[in-house]
């Protein structure tokens, strides 16, 4: 097991009733430029991660090897003024690796619980589907009610909270998959796909030159980060939109096409990242369009397909590549479902 630790940041609170010099959307896209120049073209997954970090919200971000998933989190995380850790998880892990152990204190002679790499604002999970159960259990505390309980104690983790794991689809050897109780924790799932030849050629354009750009200080400190947070919380979902997400959640146990569809706990996961998406579209109010927006992130990893849909997909020579049978799976719940207008 690899833990890699960034420095613990010394945080002051802010001044009651002090504005933000900048808005959401100039955050992002300050965020987005920042990154873009380490990480070409994933300006999009910088945005649903930056909304699942407003969210309360985690990722799992999924694709072959090479594509700089890692890279790109460990970015991500030097633009905010947080601790970060990563954890590289193995088959021989067990849940105190993570959680943290009790253990005696030969000063004191009392014992004393001694943190896990689990206490921290933002962790990466790296190649979280080669960790047994046993681990993987471990986690669900920690992702729902950001709390780890040892020895029948309870420790609060700190806020904000967000786990940002990596795994690999291809690779079956040495590999578990992840519960339906753990994936239904992650608020998106986000494939990661090939660059298209421009990014390509941008990257290894940066490389020939030397001039990859990484960030050399925070950009948002984590008083701000909790002012989006509160933000978040006013934004104004009319009865008609919100009648929309609910009906596309309850679709998705209706259609014949899926076997177990998407809990409740999805819904509520939806509408708060459906508020995100808004305010960083510069908006104080959800439109349909941004429900629909993130729709197939928050659905892709929820749902279990009927084995009829698994074998016709494979009977046509198609691979499963990029959730595209759960893209066509959650296409044909929101076809059914008419837009508000």
């Amino acid at each position: 097991m690899a833990i890699e630790q960034g420095p613990v940041p010394q945080h002051t609170p802010a001044p009651a009733g002090d504005a933000r010099a900048v808005s959401p959307e100039e955050i992002l896209k300050n965020l987005q430029h920042t990154i873009g120049g380490a990480v070409v073209g994933y300006d999009h997954l910088v945005r649903y991660l930056v909304i699942a970090l407003v969210s309360g919200g985690h990722v799992l971000l999924e694709g072959v090897p090479g594509l700089a998933k890692t890279y790109l989190v460990r970015t991500f995380s030097k633009t905010l003024d947080l601790e970060f850790r990563r954890i590289q998880f193995t088959p021989d892990m067990l849940p105190s690796d993570i959680m943290g152990v009790v253990a005696l204190n030969p000063h004191s002679q009392s014992f004393e619980f001694r943190p896990g790499p689990i206490f921290a604002n933002v962790i990466l999970a790296d190649e979280i589907n080669r960790a047994p159960p046993k681990v993987q259990s471990a986690l669900l505390e920690a992702m729902q009610e950001r709390q780890v309980t040892v020895e029948g104690r309870s420790y609060p983790l700190p806020d904000p909270f967000i786990v940002i794991a990596t795994e690999n689809p291809v690779e079956q050897e040495g590999t578990y998959p992840l519960p339906e109780a753990e994936l239904d924790r992650f608020l998106f799932r986000l494939i990661v796909e090939y660059p298209s030849e421009d990014a390509e050629f941008q990257l290894l354009n940066q490389r020939a030159s030397e001039a990859v750009l990484e960030p050399t200080q925070s950009i948002v400190d984590r008083q701000e980060i909790l002012a989006l947070q509160e933000e978040r919380k006013s934004v104004y979902v009319s009865r008609d939109v919100l009648q929309y997400l609910t009906n596309i959640v309850r679709g998705t146990r209706k259609d014949p096409r899926i076997l177990v569809g998407a809990s409740p706990r999805a819904g509520v996961q939806f509408l708060s990242a459906a508020k995100s998406f808004a305010m960083f579209e510069g908006r104080s109010y959800v439109t349909p369009d941004d429900v629909r927006s993130l729709v197939v992130p928050v659905l892709n990893h929820r749902l279990i397909l009927s084995a009829e849909i698994l074998a016709m997909h494979q009977s046509e020579g198609s691979q499963i590549d990029g959730g595209q049978i759960y893209q066509r799976a959650i296409q044909g719940v929101l076809d059914k479902v008419p837009v508000p207008r």
